[in-house]
């Protein structure tokens, strides 16, 4: 006899289904820690493929892995159980054809139990967005601004800014929704484009860089609490400074073992306590 079981988690409909009626707070996660405390809070956590400049200090987001990537991930899903998760594929992980997007997608969901994928690229991507979802593979498109195309766009720059250049991301954000894709990320776009595409497409956008008009936002979990370094991106606020926290909790414990006030016999084993 099959026992049904029963999940909390929020679904991947419940993220489309949400829209014109609730706003939808997400962020990145890539350990359990963070995961466990973010959880409760969120509709949506992003294993993004940011963990490669977060978590291993690289220049950029291109060198990641999928076995990597799925690591991150699996810690994430493990230690939450409300927010839906959502892996980034990395770069060089989907692009090449709809079949690889597949195996590489589906290996990912088999090794961490994510509920879907996020993929960056414009229309000409929107066919591989069709094959996935066809096939029991859940879509977050990702267009506008996208980190993994940084060397094509010449760096880190806002999009949208032209007509031209409006006009193609407006008809990349349709593309994906026609194909499938349950919401689609609007990265560093001009905000009044970012605002149109919300009007206009039935799914979800969710912004970062865009507008307060889009359906939700998303931003790098780091960023919001001061464990970023100094300079706090233009789309991002600091909404704690946990860096500050955590430098001063440790200058204080490196000062008092080396002073000698911790450990005291309190934190120790086998140690009979005075009457």
């Amino acid at each position: 006899m099959s026992v049904a079981i029963q999940n909390k988690r929020l679904s991947v409909p419940y993220i489309t289904t949400g829209k014109g009626q609730r706003k939808l707070a997400c962020l990145t996660a890539y350990s359990a820690p963070f995961a466990r405390l973010m959880d409760p809070h969120l509709d949506l956590i992003l294993v993004g493929d940011s963990t490669a400049m977060v978590a291993y200090g690289l220049p950029n987001t291109l060198s990641i892995t999928v076995e990597q990537m799925a690591f991150h991930a699996a810690a994430v899903v493990r230690s939450t159980q409300h927010a839906c998760v959502i892996m980034d594929m990395p770069f060089g992980s989907y692009q090449e054809s709809p079949e690889q997007a597949f195996r590489n997608s589906a290996r990912a969901m088999a090794l961490s139990g994510i509920d879907g994928v996020k993929m960056e690229g414009g229309a000409e991507l929107a066919p591989t967005t069709r094959f996935l979802v066809e096939r029991g593979i859940p879509v977050l498109a990702h267009v506008g601004l996208m980190p993994q195309h940084v060397n094509t766009m010449g760096g880190f720059k806002a999009q949208g800014m032209t007509d031209e250049a409006a006009a193609r991301i407006l008809a990349d954000a349709r593309a994906h929704a026609e194909a499938g894709a349950f919401a689609v990320v609007l990265e560093g776009t001009a905000e009044a484009v970012a605002r149109r595409i919300t009007e206009e497409i039935s799914i979800p956008t969710i912004g970062i860089g865009a507008s307060p008009a889009c359906d939700g936002q998303i931003l790098v979990t780091e960023d919001i609490l001061g464990l970023s370094g100094d300079r706090i991106p233009k789309f991002a606020q600091r909404f704690a400074d946990a860096g500050a926290l955590i430098s001063q909790a440790v200058e204080t414990y490196a000062s008092q073992v080396r002073d000698g006030t911790f450990p005291t016999l309190d934190h120790c084993f086998g140690v009979k306590k005075k009457s």
